[in-house]
């Protein structure tokens, strides 16, 4: 040490000796290094992987709260559309929340929040806001069963927007699908013609839309047209419905 201290001599020396200790402190201290590295590489992939699954949950939660979202502002429009149609009718109406769909194929019928709690009825017409969905044919105390217009033992007494001219419109059991009877070849129907309650019968006040007709088959030799409709309800959407008292029945 003091001859490398006060000789210039062992600096060289020193200096080359360093040369050839370099490539053995490198791969001394070369299992370190690769320890470290594949430490922080560890973790760095570790902390990628949680980044990922934090943000895939935040994800999902935000487009769970979007569709939420989604569907109260569609809800808020299905309502300001039945309070809307409840300002044109000159009838007493309320309304009410849909509770459950008859599971039965064969049954066309919904069950309402309703009962007579809030004095429904039995006959008691229910629309939504584009048209008649049906009548109530069970009340209970805090809800009611409605038998919709596509069901087999539906038939509302209806007529042509266009010329007034009379029928029963009678379901098919099937969702979209409705039949006018009592038409024959020589009354004026055709395709388009838009169906009204022609308030015969005493269950559905005048007026209210039932559906449109949108085929027209005359049977060759027969006295009666063929005639399918289309429900102007939006039976298989609608979660809010309309209850109608008619001011002029006895219900009103």
């Amino acid at each position: 040490m003091v001859c490398d201290h006060q000789n210039k001599t062992f600096h060289r020396v020193r200096s080359s000796l360093s040369v050839i200790v370099f490539p053995i402190r490198y791969l001394v201290n070369l299992p370190i290094d690769v320890f470290n590295w594949s430490v922080s590489d560890f973790i760095s992939k570790q902390f990628l992987v949680n980044e990922d699954a934090r943000l895939r949950a935040k994800n999902l939660l935000l487009n769970a709260q979007l569709q939420k979202q989604m569907s109260l502002e569609a809800e808020n429009q299905r309502l300001r559309a039945l309070l809307s149609s409840s300002v044109k009718t000159v009838d007493k109406v309320s309304i009410s929340r849909l509770l459950s769909v008859s599971p039965d194929p064969f049954v066309q019928q919904i069950v309402l929040d309703q009962g007579k709690n809030k004095n429904l009825f039995v006959g008691q017409p229910v629309l939504d806001a584009y048209g008649i969905m049906g009548q109530v044919v069970e009340v209970g105390n805090f809800t009611s069963v409605v038998m919709l217009i596509t069901d087999s033992k539906s038939a509302i007494p209806v007529q042509v927007d266009r010329n007034g001219v009379r029928g029963v419109v009678v379901g098919k059991g099937r969702p979209r699908l409705l039949k006018l009877q009592y038409i024959t070849n020589t009354m004026d129907i055709r395709e388009g013609d838009m169906l009204v309650t022609s308030g015969l019968g005493g269950h559905f006040p005048f007026g209210y839309p039932v559906g449109v007709i949108t085929s027209v088959k005359h049977n060759v030799g027969g006295r009666f047209v063929d005639i399918e409709i289309k429900p102007a309800a939006h039976l298989d959407r609608s979660n809010l419905v309309l209850l109608v008292w008619t001011l002029k029945g006895k219900h009103a």
